[in-house]
């Protein structure tokens, strides 16, 4: 459909001797009052009006924005481009070779269906940190990748082949966020629509929630679902409601020896307390030019953390000059100025933007944290760390079973630096911790663990097991990595080392920061204190830390200790960094390094030295922490523009082993049925062209109880695949052995793996089971509704034909936006989940794959209303949504059955439907996004 410019917006911009159509902000009214962020929407609009789907009436309402009016009005973005990593790229492209061959079997043709945007897919998610301290250890690491992913990366080679606008990123390379910095955005895009170059503001969405880090360089985008994803690929415009924009005010400047982790650590924290889950965070204020772009992207990056959908820093100089360092060509830095100004994007620090709600800091308050033990908004000051360790180990470690104790604090010093044996003590089966003057809590005692050289050592609760240099947030900011060479180098000067339990790994984002760790000498301090660079990808954050040292997991398993580890990533959740670890602490790459000399989260860093220097004196963090200066001059002797052209140069080349891959080509993909990798999901079988009506759900049973903050993490299969697991037993029935596994993440394009590790997460707690962890249910087909697996449960439900509802609390499904904690939900059987909260992406992704997102009454939860878990539920009032009206509450009805307790009465409930848009309710009537987009192109 034509544009009709019903607001006379077209016009032209000429730049360096090529000229551009643009649609100017300035012919709606109200444009100037509204935040940078809104301009960007505003031009969207404008520029993709079609009288339909984007209205005049919508790009009014967004020129006469109301800051302080709750968001009610719906309008439809379209993203400049898609960008994906390869564990939810994965899906993405088996979806759409899938859709394929249901266009030709619903008499279409198959060479439809490609992406309408622009995609880029990065592999950055695989690499597992198997090797680690040793010089091989990335080559070894990248094999082993190639080896257990080699039929993943086929099937992406044939869809770079198969699909126009799509673009691979091979392995070995970078991760996508640093990519996309660094590389594939472009701040002002430009491209040819009915023979007219258009310039207009880059905008993104991701398969991956950190894609806000982009937001730093003043590109408009964040994470959505695979599905949302898949949608926007094949032209479908994302639908949300205008958001409400906090506006956050920077001042001042970083104090010596404050990093920007401590920085975005602190606004993550300032930001989950005040509440911002579905706006936009906007920075601005005089203290905004002062902030160094790779802190921006860092602060960027971490907006999933503080719930915001963006956290967007405006376009000026600092924009421009990294754009220039990072290699873009000259002609495209003189687009995104010239643009920006005509726009009025370009920041103005002297006029302050209208916002809903306001906020500041002063970037001299900020002192040096870690987050911990595992949630990212659980800052901790770094001067109170020992102490809140030894308020949080109660809720970890195990209490001893025996009644001999010996008081450490009274008997014996026992310095944390050096948690060796206590002379005397080897007899005794635990230990006593005096916690906030409450009282003795007895722990398992300090165990001994021999090496396979000989040597021993002691291992305790609290011990630091993995610290790991990881994460888009850090890697990409050379300020921090630096520091962390520079700390690594004094600590080796000093005569410091690692500790030995300690597994010790670096995964740079891309190689720039390899070359300039080369060309400043730091690799070789860092590889001496054991932090060679296993691969570059996302590794520990993701969950990929690799195993524990051997004799290290060997202990914590046998003893039940709870062991740390420290990272300087972006999520810390339970059950996500490594199976062994229960506490996972978020620091900056400098502290990583101390974590690992001091060997132990039991540490105050002020007061206990880290060692014994080569001259016999103690050695404390102060006398090896790099000054701000050191760092500065490190980076500009270290970094130049050569590197990140050279680097980003043949960037979707890929190695001799990407390029040798043997690759499938033809249209329709060709599934091989022995695959444990890939395989035909069930999405679109027996469809057809006329909609099935909705229907209301009668006598479900309740597949889960949950209680608050259960993250997609819970939800979603990740990490290690278990042997004695549902996946596990499904792929040794099809004959894969267990070293051979890999993860979830990897089989994410195997729906018979996933749908077996949904809901799988070894710290899920079931509230049907008591003090029951993992993917574990009641299975209520059974006259005794006994205990058993989720999945196998799911099974005898779907057999009998009884659908299934899951109850949770506040904020369910915050957290990385993994298109498979719905996926999974809707093949489980799920048909609606009930809760006080939701998060963003989780509940749209629900309703894209055709499950029902409900909520319950203002003020009440489950337990409150009297469920437990064992009814028959039953939910009337969606059928309204076949007259093309979205109810705003159904009525729910829970019955007891036989499972029940005695004397358990019914309970009634209207529950709120939260379907907030009208495209939401074509998906939903639909049966999901996918069978909206297929009926659509057919």
């Amino acid at each position: 459909m034509a544009n009709p410019n019903s607001f006379d917006s077209k016009s032209s911009l000429s730049v360096g001797g090529t000229d551009y159509t643009l649609y100017r902000i300035d012919k709606v009214a109200g444009h100037e009052r509204l935040p940078f962020s809104l301009k960007v929407l505003l031009e969207n609009l404008l520029r993709t009006e079609d009288g339909a789907n984007v209205t005049r009436q919508q790009i009014e309402a967004l020129g006469s924005w109301d800051a302080n009016a709750e968001p009610n009005v719906e309008i439809q973005f379209t993203p400049a481009r898609v960008v994906m990593q390869d564990f939810t790229g994965v899906p993405c492209i088996v979806d759409l070779a899938t859709m394929r061959e249901a266009v030709a079997e619903l008499g279409g043709d198959p060479t439809k269906i490609n992406p309408l945007a622009p995609a880029e897919l990065v592999i950055d998610h695989s690499v597992i940190a198997d090797l680690f301290g040793s010089a091989d250890a990335f080559e070894r690491n990248v094999e082993i990748e190639y080896q257990r992913n080699g039929e993943r990366y086929q099937f992406l080679r044939w869809g770079q082949t198969a699909f126009d606008d799509f673009k691979v990123v091979p392995p070995g390379t970078g991760i996508v966020h640093q990519v996309n910095i660094e590389n594939l955005a472009k701040v002002t895009y430009s491209r040819e629509f009915d023979g007219e170059l258009t310039a207009y503001p880059d905008t993104v969405v991701g398969t991956d929630s950190h894609t806000t880090m982009v937001n730093g360089l003043g590109v408009l985008g964040w994470g959505v679902g695979g599905i949302e994803a898949e949608a926007a690929m094949l032209g479908q415009p994302v639908s949300m409601l205008i958001p409400r924009v906090v506006g956050f005010k920077l001042t001042g400047e970083i104090a010596t020896g404050v990093t920007a982790t401590d920085v975005v650590l602190t606004i993550t924290d300032m930001l989950r307390k005040h509440g911002v889950v579905g706006k936009f965070v906007e920075f601005y204020g005089t203290g905004v030019g002062a902030v160094p772009l790779a802190n921006r992207a860092t602060i960027g990056n971490m907006s999933p953390e503080f719930g915001s959908t963006a956290a967007i820093f405006p376009i000026d100089d600092v924009t421009l000059d990294y754009l220039r360092f990072t290699g873009r060509d000259e002609q495209q830095v003189a687009l995104v100025e010239a643009y920006s100004k005509e726009q009025g994007l370009w920041h103005d620090p002297s006029v302050e933007p209208v916002f809903s709600e306001y906020m500041e800091l002063d970037l001299g308050t900020v002192v040096p944290s870690i987050a911990g033990p595992k949630r990212p908004q659980d800052r901790i000051e770094l001067s109170r760390a020992k102490e809140q360790f030894a308020s949080d180990i109660a809720n970890y470690a195990t209490p001893s079973t025996s009644h001999d104790i010996v008081d450490l604090e009274s008997k014996h010093s026992f310095p944390a630096s050096d948690p060796g044996t206590v002379p005397g003590e080897e007899e005794d089966d635990t230990r006593e911790v005096h916690i906030n003057g409450g009282g003795p809590t007895e722990f398992s005692k300090p165990v001994t663990v021999s090496t396979p050289e000989g040597e021993s050592y002691t291992l305790d609760n609290g011990a630091v097991t993995i610290a790991a240099i990881t994460s888009c947030t850090n890697t990409s900011n050379p300020s921090v990595m630096l520091a962390a060479g520079l700390l690594a180098r004094k600590a080796i000067e000093k005569g410091l080392k690692a500790k030995p339990w300690v597994k010790t790994t670096l995964a740079p984002g891309s190689k720039v920061v390899t070359d300039y760790y080369d060309k400043s000498g730091l690799t070789k301090d860092l590889d001496e204190l054991g932090f060679y660079t296993v691969g570059y990808g996302c590794t520990t954050c993701i969950g990929n830390s690799g195993p524990l040292i051997e004799e290290v997991s060997a202990a914590v398993n046998e003893h039940d200790l709870a062991v740390t580890a420290v990272l300087s990533g972006n999520r810390n959740f339970e059950g996500r960094i490594n199976p062994d670890v229960k506490m996972n602490y978020l620091a900056s790459p400098p502290l990583v390094i101390a974590y690992a000399l001091a060997g132990t989260m039991d540490f105050d860093f002020e007061n206990q030295p880290l060692g014994k220097g080569k001259d016999g004196q103690d050695v404390f963090l102060a006398d090896i922490w790099p000054s701000a200066d050191e760092v500065q001059a490190t980076i500009d002797s270290s970094i130049d523009t050569e590197m990140f052209t050279k680097q980003y140069a043949a960037v979707f080349d890929g190695d001799e082993r990407w390029q040798s891959l043997p690759t499938p080509d033809g249209d329709v993909f060709e599934w091989d049925e022995q695959s444990t990798y890939v395989r035909k999901p069930p999405y679109f079988e027996g469809m057809t062209m006329e909609l099935t009506p909705v229907t209301d759900i009668q006598g479900a049973r309740v597949l889960a109880a949950l209680g608050d903050s259960v993250t997609t993490d819970h939800i979603s299969p990740a990490g290690a695949i278990k042997a004695d697991s549902p996946a596990g037993r499904y792929l040794t029935e099809h004959g894969v052995e267990r070293k051979d596994f890999n993860s979830y993440g990897s089989r994410r394009g195997n729906h018979e793996v996933m749908i077996r590790g949904t809901f799988a997460n070894i710290r899920l707690k079931n509230q049907l089971l008591d003090g029951v962890e993992g993917g574990f249910t009641r299975d209520f087909t059974t006259e005794a509704g006994e205990q058993t697996s989720i999945y196998d449960a799911s099974v005898n439900y779907q057999a009998q034909g009884t659908p299934l509802v899951v109850l949770g609390g506040k904020e369910y499904g915050s957290g990385s936006s993994r298109d498979w904690a719905a996926k999974g939900t809707n093949l489980l059987g799920v048909k609606a989940v009930i809760t006080e909260s939701f998060e963003r992406i989780h509940r749209s992704n629900l309703i894209g794959m055709g499950v029902v997102p409900l909520q319950f009454p203002a003020g009440e939860s489950w337990a409150s209303l009297g469920l437990d878990g064992t009814e028959s539920i039953s939910i009337t009032g969606l059928e309204e949504l076949n007259e093309g009206r979205t109810p705003k509450t159904v009525h729910v009805v829970a019955e007891p059955t036989a499972h029940s307790p005695e004397g358990k009465q019914t309970v009634e409930f209207d529950a709120v439907v939260r379907i907030d848009t009208p495209g939401e309710a074509d998906y939903y009537r639909n049966g999901g996004i996918l069978q909206y987009v297929l009926r659509s192109l057919v």
